[in-house]
């Protein structure tokens, strides 16, 4: 099993929970060429996320109740998209901050250790499971790592492998190579012209 959405830009995706934060980053109409916003309509929305719940519930063997999405709950899901893609800039000098909150409960586990569980119903509980994998992945100094590709025309978000963090294009040979090409011709247009 996979993470669907992801997995249309044939990329890896973040490991563990964040996974799942990935995933719903990539739902959005991106690409090349541009695949589906699997947000746009209730029924895309509620089939992809039953496929990445499934996978979440894999990957971090946790339970994963059923989510019955109403056409409120996606819009809210669309919003939520939109403000971790700004979440993901990790600029700090831009003062973004993640709007949403949601019930999450702390749960001791039976190895003694507390564990935040998700609660709620419909996006709220959708929200919870970001918040907690978020919280997870900056506790793991993964958080930094999840990016938007920076060709804006694209939007792709990736998980940066790099040694150093310093990837920006989610794609090097499609993206970087494209962006490169025009600011290279804009250059070139500007020394013609003087």
């Amino acid at each position: 099993m996979n993470w669907p959405a992801t997995d249309r830009y044939e990329l890896q995706v973040s490991p563990d929970g964040l996974g799942f934060v990935h995933d719903l980053l990539n739902t959005l109409s991106a690409g090349k060429p541009r695949e589906k916003d699997l947000l746009d309509e209730a029924g895309d929305a509620q089939k992809w996320l039953d496929s990445a719940l499934a996978r979440w519930a894999e990957v971090t063997e946790r339970p994963a109740e059923r989510v019955e999405l109403t056409g409120d709950d996606v819009e809210r899901l669309r919003d939520l998209r939109e403000e971790l893609r700004d979440f993901t800039d990790h600029d700090p000098e831009a003062g973004t901050t993640l709007l949403h909150s949601a019930p999450v409960l702390l749960q001791p586990g039976a190895d003694g250790r507390i564990r935040p569980e998700p609660r709620g119903t419909g996006w709220r509980r959708v929200a919870s499971i970001v918040l907690i994998e978020v919280l997870e992945a900056q506790r793991a100094d993964r958080w930094r790592r999840l990016k938007t590709c920076r060709n804006k025309r694209c939007a792709v978000a990736f998980y940066d492998r790099s040694r150093n963090n310093s990837g920006v294009w989610h794609n090097v040979q499609v993206c970087g190579n494209a962006v490169n090409l025009r600011a290279y011709r804009a250059r070139r247009r500007t020394q013609q012209g003087s």
